[in-house]
C-alpha cells in the first residue's frame, strides 16, 4: 500500500486491509510511564515480582488502555495518509474488546482493515477501520476494535463522485 493516497481512491479501498504496522515493543519502562499517567499503578502492571508470584502472567502485563492507545501511532505508521487532509480526528469506537493479555517485553503491531468510508458535509470523510493489535507468537489478539476517524479537508478537493 503506497504512504499517500488520494481523497478520491478511499470508495476503492472499503474491504481491504490498508496496512500493518511495525512491531512495537511493549516494555517496563513504556507500562511505568503509561500508569504514572493515568494513575493506575495496579501490581499487575507495575511489580514484576508480586506479578511473577501471584499471576498466571509470568510477570506484568500491559494496561488494556495502554494498547489502545498504541493505536494512534500503529496507524499513523501503516495507514497510508491522504494527500488532501488538513486534519484528522478520532471520532470513537463502536466496539473494543480485550482479547488477550500483553506481558511485558512483548512485541505488537496493528492490522487495519478499511471498513468503511462515507463523505460528510462538504468537507470531510468518516473512514471505519476494523482493527486487531496482533501479539508476537500469540493466537489471540491483544485487542480488536471497530474505530471511527474523520479527516477534513478543503471543500474544492471533495472529488464529484462523493455523493
Amino acid at each position: 500500500m503506497p504512504r499517500e493516497i488520494r481523497l478520491a481512491e478511499i470508495m476503492g479501498l472499503i474491504g481491504q486491509e490498508v496496512g500493518v504496522s511495525r512491531w512495537m515493543t511493549v516494555d517496563q519502562s513504556m507500562i511505568d510511564t503509561f500508569a504514572t499517567a493515568t494513575d493506575d499503578h495496579q501490581f499487575i502492571h507495575t511489580d514484576p515480582e508480586r506479578a511473577a508470584r501471584e499471576t498466571p502472567y509470568g510477570g506484568t502485563i500491559a494496561h488494556g488502555f495502554l494498547t489502545l492507545s498504541l493505536l494512534s501511532t500503529m496507524n499513523f505508521d501503516a495507514v497510508p495518509a491522504i494527500r488532501e487532509s488538513t486534519m484528522g480526528m478520532n471520532y470513537g469506537f463502536d466496539s473494543v474488546r480485550f482479547m488477550s493479555p500483553v506481558r511485558c517485553g512483548k512485541r505488537v503491531r496493528g492490522h487495519f482493515l478499511l471498513a468503511d468510508a462515507r463523505f460528510r458535509g462538504g468537507a470531510m470523510v468518516t473512514t471505519t477501520f476494523d482493527v486487531s493489535v496482533e501479539i508476537e507468537d500469540e493466537k489471540k489478539p491483544a485487542l480488536t476494535a471497530r474505530w471511527i476517524t474523520i479527516t477534513q479537508f478543503d471543500p474544492k478537493d471533495r472529488p464529484e463522485d462523493a455523493g
